[in-house]
């Protein structure tokens, strides 16, 4: 029997129709997007605001006098204070500009990571980390000859809190932790993980990628050192993201990456650097994707996202339901606090198959090991298939993702 469905005020199908990928076919299915985890899709606002930057200011920033030069300069530093209220960041000045979660992490990694870790210093990772949130940190334990410490997790893909607490001490120099596994879903308890650390006079960095999409993030709340999220998982342009971090650290930590618009002086004797967030944002930047985070903040405001994560949640706690009822799905992770994934096996149908058949439905899932191979590895398997959701998507595309599931079992029985 189809479980009762949750309904709340949420009005999904407005939201749904200022996101116009949603209103094509695939396959001859109208599409069911599921794949939110790797990359959301873009609101006409944000389309719309990038392409009258393109049309209408396109020039460099920073550098330039004339009017289309202030115009997206404007436009560009006008996002950042949209993303320093967003996140409610001390000052705009504490949120950098990058790439994307993984350079995010690559610059604390470089940056903090070669100043203030040395040899027989420890770094704390947890067991469910996305790959960008491990190598880097295996780069830096390399070159510094310092040692990876791992928190452990459940049979539920919790992080045994316990074993973290144990794990810190005197050598313990940086907390590196996703908020939410991108391969689980798990929402990692990461306030009180800081509050842990900080007793030992220690910096936590929190990979957000799959937080602020999903929820609203404090990050004076979380006390956190460092947060660093993507814009392309937040229904912003690919090649936008933010790394916040607190001006104690950023003001003692040397530039990432060096070039024009990141210097003070330059001479052949010595070259002084500008201050943040300036430092951390050498050369021309991503400015339409940057100018269209800005959009996506606007469009997360204009909606009530709190409502928004109340009803994904609603919608994940329903495709859990109607995957768990069908006989020979597991769900992997399965953690009590979760957020916008669900990752599932089959019996004896390889995950690539799934996301074979589930395409030819119109259904996107991703499948692999979703860049988490230490998580595949602790429960076993080669990978799973995974659905992630966004507040564009419906109860009736939970059910057709349902329906799709027994149809992969029917074709492989």
């Amino acid at each position: 029997m189809t479980a009762v469905k949750k309904m709340s005020s949420f009005d999904v199908n407005k939201v749904r129709a200022d996101f116009p990928v949603l209103a094509q076919t695939v396959n001859g299915k109208p599409l069911v997007y599921l794949d939110n985890a790797a990359s959301s899709q873009v609101s006409n606002l944000v389309i719309e605001r990038g392409a009258k930057y393109l049309a209408e200011e396109h020039s460099n920033i920073h550098r330039g006098v004339h009017y289309l030069s202030q115009h997206a300069t404007s436009a560009y530093e006008a996002a950042r204070e949209k993303v320093k209220r967003f996140i409610n960041a001390p000052s705009a000045k504490e949120c950098i500009f990058v790439r994307g979660t993984t350079e995010g992490v690559n610059l604390v990694a470089y940056s903090y990571g070669r100043k203030f870790i040395g040899e027989g210093d420890e770094i704390i990772l947890s067991q469910m980390e996305h790959h960008a949130n491990i190598i880097p940190w295996q780069v830096l334990a390399e070159e510094k000859g310092a040692k990876i410490r791992v928190i452990p997790m459940n049979e539920r893909g919790e992080l045994i809190i316990d074993e973290y607490e144990n794990l810190l001490n005197e050598r313990t120099k940086i907390v590196a932790v996703s908020h939410v596994s991108n391969s689980l879903g798990t929402i990692n308890p990461v306030k009180e993980m800081i509050a842990t650390a900080h007793k030992f006079g220690v910096p936590v960095f929190v990979d957000g990628a799959q937080a602020v999409p999903h929820f609203p993030v404090d990050v004076q709340d979380l006390d956190a050192d460092f947060y660093t999220f993507s814009g392309h998982k937040m229904f912003a342009p690919t090649g936008s993201g933010v790394l916040f971090g607190k001006k104690e650290f950023l003001n003692k930590m040397p530039p990432y990456q060096t070039g024009g618009g990141m210097i003070r002086t330059v001479s052949f004797e010595k070259t002084t650097y500008a201050p943040i967030p300036e430092k951390f944002e050498a050369g021309t930047p991503a400015i339409a994707a940057g100018i269209g985070l800005g959009a996506a903040v606007d469009y997360l405001n204009s909606i009530d996202f709190e409502a928004a994560a109340k009803y994904e949640h609603e919608l994940v706690e329903y495709a859990t339901e109607r995957l768990s009822a069908i006989e020979g799905v597991k769900i992997i992770g399965t953690a009590r606090e979760k957020a916008s994934v669900l990752s599932f096996t089959i019996e004896n149908v390889h995950p690539h198959d799934i996301g074979t058949i589930l395409d030819q439905q119109g259904i996107a899932v991703r499948a692999g090991h979703h860049c988490a191979q230490p998580v595949m590895q602790f429960f076993d398997v080669p990978a799973t298939a995974r659905a992630s959701f966004a507040f564009y998507n419906t109860h009736e595309e939970v059910d057709k993702l349902a329906d799709a599931v027994q149809k992969v079992i029917e074709v492989f029985a």
